[in-house]
């Protein structure tokens, strides 16, 4: 019974330590992008232990109001999450006025993007893209595998699939900077018309290498992503493997209400 009150204080007293901050947050007292108290500064003022600092700390991660930066510390965010519309971060429209899906809805967020090309080339395809690519375990696939930031911090870590026989006479998905539009459009320009997007969307804890890449506190959440894009014909010609932090987007999704 002693353990059972223990810990009923103890949530509650970091719910009180969460809201007395969100109370300063919303008040200004705390700056948007100022830095939150240090743990041990929490520690002192409210009288508690780590511990319980540290899940009000993730408690206003949870609510989006302050970021944690890997070896740098909480900070009151200064910026929304960028809504991730699925009705419309895939639009033709985009990728003929040039724009890729992260750098369009990013714009809209306000922020400004930017991404790393950490790989490009041939591997051999893993279980579960060569199951979605409909093609044998080990077949030779090309990779490319991209980080992105927004205003400078990293957000999303993506690798993409694409099947071998389909770009390996399109030269500029081996490029870094494949053109405007990014490889969607250069699928399209070589005949493979896009009609389908599947994602599978799974929220899990960030993995050390993860978290390191992605510059989370170590528990973080994330968005694992999994994409397929499809052509009229049926054939999917890529596989997206994403790994997202999770406070850093909103999901949205439309889908009709019939059969």
């Amino acid at each position: 019974m002693a353990s059972s009150e223990v810990a009923s204080s103890a949530k509650a007293k970091y719910l009180q330590i969460a809201d007395d901050l969100a109370a300063q947050i919303r008040s200004g007292a705390l700056a948007a992008g100022a830095a939150v108290p240090s743990e041990t500064e929490l520690m002192d003022r409210y009288g508690v232990a780590s511990g319980t600092v540290r899940k009000a700390v993730a408690e206003l991660r949870t609510t989006q109001l302050i970021e944690t930066h890997h070896g740098r510390g909480s900070f009151v965010r200064s910026r929304p999450p960028v809504q991730r519309k699925s009705s419309d971060r895939f639009r033709r429209s985009h990728r003929k006025a040039g724009k890729a899906a992260y750098l369009a809805e990013t714009e809209q967020s306000g922020g400004k993007p930017s991404v790393n090309v950490l790989f490009i080339g041939p591997v051999e395809a893993p279980q579960e893209i060569a199951e979605r690519l409909d093609i044998s375990v080990g077949t030779q696939v090309l990779a490319r595998k991209r980080r992105y930031f927004r205003d400078g911090v990293p957000t999303e870590e993506a690798t993409s699939y694409l099947p071998w026989d389909v770009v390996k006479d399109i030269p500029e998905m081996f490029a870094e900077n494949p053109g405007g539009g990014g490889i969607y459009a250069r699928l399209e320009d070589r005949g493979h018309t896009l009609s389908e997007f599947t994602e599978t969307v799974r929220a899990r804890l960030a993995s050390k290498p993860e978290a390191s890449a992605l510059a989370l506190s170590p528990g973080s959440p994330v968005i694992h992503l999994v994409r397929s894009a499809a052509t009229k014909s049926g054939r999917v010609v890529e596989v997206c493997d994403t790994i997202m932090a999770a406070d850093q987007f909103v999901l949205d999704y439309r889908f009709p209400a019939g059969d």
